[in-house]
């Protein structure tokens, strides 16, 4: 409650202190009208080289460092939570959350770091929680398949974090943070219960050299919700993450090095047996260290080429201890799997080069390597994957106004039957300066991942075997998009941008029972389907704004094909999850504050589910997970030319868990009839400063 009370009054003493705050300082702060147009953007996933947004042939959304910051969020998932389309998965018991990107699931999402892939243990995709969000410059997201450009994963799309880099100028400064914040009700200072977020970052550029260091922890307290001994719903995160960067930029050549290291600790605390006194607690330990090397050459005015280099070392300890409270003593535990250690390093090389034969051709031909090795007490041997491609595109401009980009890609796998031609078309129409057309098709695929092959797990509530006669899964998708730039005159700006899309599957990897036991294992579905459509709007107008979208999206039924079940009990071919969201951001410039206000209503998500009935029949039971609303409200003020305070209040209408009516959980981990989506209303407090030398 104190708590809440401080922040209450900070609140309006930024709103209402220091007037002499001038509007150059709301512009430094990057909030200000000054930004808010987006159609000069410069964008770089899947592009040959950085251009405008309004110029690439993919509809790419952008999330910029101003937004992260006006957000206060000190991860990723926080940033992306109210996008449009974006779904988030919470496992508790893990300490996991996986994104769903259109309908699709994380496995069909590729992660970028600076266009490098990053690993994951499997199909969830952790890593989007364990990168430092202070280190971003912005996030570009490109929906649809971009398997010619980026291989395996990217079905449903790709989330491309960029870092921040030289920008050209000589500069040395010093970034420091503090934020503060409850989670629900839970709250103590700086450690413990609630979350803290400390970072320190510095950076130094000066003729054409550049570097970069930062280090972050992040210490998630847990929630208990409604239990009451040692054990919590939301289990404690503790995470140290610390990145640093050199390179050079002259002339024709930039080069650099990154390294990103992480060390996490997820604490799952037992409830005591108060028989024996004891109990059971387990801490899964992480370790990510992320290497990559990226150089570019221009070698002429019509010729570039570019290779990025990296390597990943990912390890994952579970140390399971069992505590005696009656003698003070801690032992380890001999159960299987109590003491697991799983590893997993990845080789990653990817070369291009960009040639522009005359103004109405380009082309990029490319190659790719990567070898994924893992071993562990849960994994069958040693095993290694290495995948050999080979890909190339070309961008035609018969005439002003259109562009087309057809592209193909070879692989050769040393494991499983990769597709072995994976073809691509991407066409944008400039129907006219404000409308603009953009239509593709595009095959993709994912490789079955070393977890669903050789992974094993079997515990008291698990029986899950890994398959090794799995195959790539691949799908055929054709997205549209319309942009029209409906007002762009002085002070006013209107943007509006519909898109459609439509992807089927073959092989879709998922769970099924092993024939007659009770194990489960991996196997290749016949049939996904995903569809729908969204429609966004921006208005930018003097110090405001504001945002608005909508979207439908249909997930495919697999009960409609079935023979068992469609002639006696039909079900629709899709069943439909409507969203809406809504950013609005005002700038008051004479007392030096911006204000946010961002929500996303997210509708029932149905689906179908066979069912046993009393007397042995099958039939097929209607399920659905509940409807809920989020919103956000967020206030930052500039205090000074260094310092500047952000404050507000996350999940404003309290969501906790929401009611699943399945019979039988299908998710692992799940608790039954609640899927846990957030820990209810929290509220922040965050201090902010930076020092430049120019």
């Amino acid at each position: 409650m104190k708590f809440r009370v401080i922040l209450l009054a900070l609140l309006f003493a930024c709103l209402y202190e220091s007037r002499a705050q001038v509007k150059e300082e709301v512009d430094s702060m990057g909030l200000g009208r000054k930004n808010s147009v987006q159609l000069n953007d410069v964008v770089v996933t899947g592009q040959y080289a950085p251009q405008s947004l309004k110029q690439s042939v993919y509809q790419v959304r952008t999330i910029t460092a101003d937004y992260i910051k006006m957000r206060g969020a000190t991860s990723i998932l926080g940033v992306l939570d109210n996008q449009l389309g974006i779904r988030f998965s919470n496992d508790n018991t893990l300490g996991e959350t996986d994104v769903e990107l259109m309908g699709m699931s994380g496995a069909e999402v590729k992660i970028l770091l600076d266009g490098v892939p990053l690993v994951d243990r499997g199909s969830t995709r952790q890593s989007l929680a364990q990168i430092d969000v202070h280190s971003i410059e912005r996030i570009e997201i490109v929906e649809g398949p971009m398997s010619v450009v980026y291989g395996t994963d990217a079905l449903a799309g790709v989330i491309n974090i960029i870092t921040k880099k030289y920008n050209g100028n000589k500069q040395l400064s010093v970034n420091a943070s503090v934020q503060e914040e409850t989670v629900g009700n839970e709250y103590a200072a700086f450690d413990g219960k609630g979350q803290h977020n400390a970072s320190l970052g510095l950076r130094w550029s000066d003729h054409g050299y550049f570097g970069s260091a930062g280090i972050t922890r992040n210490n998630f307290g847990g929630w208990s919700d409604t239990l009451t001994g040692r054990a919590k719903a939301w289990h404690p995160k503790d995470q140290l993450m610390t990145y640093g960067t050199v390179g050079i930029d002259r002339k024709n050549i930039k080069a650099w090095y990154r390294l990103d290291y992480l060390d996490e600790d997820l604490a799952a605390k037992g409830d005591i047996n108060y028989d024996n006194g004891k109990a059971t607690d387990a801490h899964y330990l992480t370790k990510r260290y992320t290497h990559q090397a990226q150089a570019m050459w221009q070698v002429n005015d019509d010729l570039s080429v570019n290779g990025a280099l990296s390597y990943q070392d990912y390890s994952r300890h579970t140390r399971t201890t069992i505590k005696d409270f009656t003698n003070g003593t801690e032992t380890l535990s001999t159960a299987e799997g109590s003491q697991d250690v799983t590893k997993y390093n990845a080789v990653f090389f990817r070369g291009t080069a960009q040639y522009t034969v005359n103004a109405h051709l380009s082309f990029q031909p490319g190659v790719e390597y990567s070898r994924d090795a893992s071993s562990g007490q849960r994994i069958e041997g040693t095993p290694n994957i290495s995948n050999y491609s080979i890909f190339a595109s070309a961008e035609l401009k018969p005439s002003k106004g259109i562009n087309i980009r057809p592209g193909v890609r070879f692989s050769k796998n040393s494991i499983y039957d990769a597709p072995p031609v994976i073809p691509s078309l991407n066409v944008k129409f400039a129907l006219s300066k404000t409308l603009d057309l953009r239509l593709s098709y595009a095959r993709g695929f994912r490789a079955p991942a070393l977890r669903e092959l050789y992974f094993n797990f079997f515990d008291a509530s698990h029986s899950i075997k890994g398959n090794t006669n799995l195959k790539a899964e691949y799908s055929n998708s054709f997205t549209g998009s319309l942009s029209w730039q409906a007002i762009q005159s002085g002070a006013v700006q209107v943007n509006v941008t519909a898109t459609g899309f439509y992807n089927d599957f073959d092989n879709m990897i998922d769970y099924a029972y092993v024939a007659n036991s009770d194990t489960m294992t991996y196997v290749n579905i016949s049939k996904f389907k995903t569809t729908g459509g969204t429609l966004m709007g921006k208005l930018n107008w003097k110090n405001l704004e504001a945002g608005v979208g909508v979207a439908y999206i249909g997930r495919y039924n697999k009960f409609s094909d079935d023979d068992a079940y469609k002639a006696e009990d039909p079900t629709p071919t899709f069943v439909w999850t409507p969203e809406v969201n809504g950013n609005l951001t005002y700038s008051l410039s004479k007392v030096g504050t911006t204000l946010n206000l961002s929500y996303k209503y997210t509708g029932v998500r149905p689906a179908y589910e066979a069912a046993t009935a009393t007397d042995g029949s099958t039939y097929l039971h209607r399920v659905k997970s509940a409807a809920y609303n989020m919103a956000d409200f967020t206030v930052m003020k500039r205090v000074n030319k260094q310092v500047n305070v952000n404050a507000g209040v996350r999940n404003v209408f309290n969501v906790k868990n929401i009611s699943n009516s399945t019979l039988n959980s299908g998710v692992t981990h799940s608790a039954g009839t609640q899927l846990p989506m957030w820990y209810g209303r929290s509220y922040f407090l965050g201090v902010n400063f930076t020092w430049n030398r120019k």
